[in-house]
Formats: structure tokens, sequence, C-alpha cells
């Protein structure tokens, strides 16, 4: 999505292998992130399974996650982005990613309302967490964005630099002139032009601007 972050993100290719027959959730887990999530008790053991088989600690690490993250994007640098994706998901910021952090993210990226996705990404735009996302914020994801597809997608000639892309979003989005973007602008500028949640990611990373759009 904007966010996109992430039904393709993890990626079912990677995540639904068949762990150990016994790695399930236990029931009051169960309930709760059913009621947590957008996902059926059945979709979240299968979930759960896969999580283990590539995590048997039940924690994912940074490495881990940029690791998986690379094979998706074979012909760029997705290290970078990989990391603010990775801090997104890291609720509670112990730098690791149990499965309850990933299947809440997933849920709200994959699943979630237009508005519960931008919100997801303000979050990881707004690096400092300060409520506001700078044009030095914007342009460090965006740089991180270009390096991971690399040469794969064409840009139109305004967004052929992720500074051209970050002046074309501040322009549609900072609706005070003040030189930030507040949640506000963000969320009712991405509403009211779906194009600008284009801008925000691009289409083919991981089924995120464009499913954010419909």
């Amino acid at each position: 999505a904007v966010v996109s972050t992430q039904s393709g993100h993890y990626g079912r290719e990677s995540i639904l292998r068949m762990g150990k027959p016994n790695s399930k959730l236990k029931p009051e887990v169960l309930q709760d992130l059913s009621a947590s999530t957008e996902f059926t008790e059945a979709e979240l053991q299968e979930w759960y399974r896969g999580f283990l088989k590539d995590c048997p600690t039940g924690k994912l690490s940074v490495e881990e996650f940029k690791k998986i993250y690379g094979n998706f994007f074979p012909y760029g640098d997705a290290s970078k982005f990989a990391e603010h994706v990775f801090r997104t998901f890291d609720a509670n910021g112990d730098n690791s990613i149990d499965f309850r952090e990933f299947i809440c993210a997933l849920s709200v990226t994959s699943r979630g309302k237009l508005e519960d996705k931008l919100r997801w990404a303000f979050s990881m735009y707004d690096l400092d967490g300060n409520g506001y996302i700078s044009r030095q914020e914007m342009l460090e994801i965006v740089c991180a964005i270009y390096k991971m597809v690399g040469t794969v997608m064409k840009m139109p000639e305004d967004e052929s630099t992720p500074e051209k892309r970050v002046e074309k979003i501040f322009k549609q989005m900072d609706r005070n002139l003040d030189g930030k973007l507040s949640l506000a602008e963000f969320v009712e500028g991405a509403k009211s032009d779906p194009s600008i949640v284009r801008l925000l990611q691009c289409d083919s990373v991981g089924g995120g601007a464009s499913d954010a759009a419909n």
C-alpha cells in the first residue's frame, strides 16, 4: 500500500511453507488476534505455521527481514527500504518482529481500510515520530524506494529523481505551505487524489499503492 507494505512483502512464497504439525497458536491468542486483525482463525494458524518455519525462534531480526525483502527486488537494493518497513512493523521497538507484530501490520497493509493504510504509511515516513513528515524524511524514504526498484521502473520526467517526486508530493499535499505534512494533510491529500498514493510508493512494491488506491 502506500504502504505496501506488505501484503506481498513478506511473501506467501516464503512464509506459507508447512511448519511443524504442532505449530499452533493457543486458543486465547488466536481469539485475540482474530478480533484484532482482518484474518480468520484458519488463516492465522496458516500464517503462524509459516512464520515459525522461517523464524524458529519466533522473532524476526532486521537482517532476516532485509534478506527476505531482497528476494522480491533482485534488480535493486531493498535493504534501506526494508529497514524502514521493519521499524514500522516493530511496534514495541525491541529490534525484532514477533508474530503478533507481523500479523497486525500485515492485516493493516493488506486488508485494512484506506485510511488505516495511510496512517500506517505516515508512521513509516515520520522518521523521528514527531507527528509531521518533513521534506528530508520524505526524501529518505523515496530515495530508498528508488534504490529498491533499480532500473526496472520507468519514471515520468517530473519524477525522474527522488527530489522531483518529493517536490511533487509536497506541492499536492502541503496545504498550509509550512514545509511539513501533518497526518491530516497526508490522509486528506491521498483520499482526495488517489494519484498521490501512487507517488508515495511504487505500484510494483508488494501490491501497495495500487491496492490502497482501490
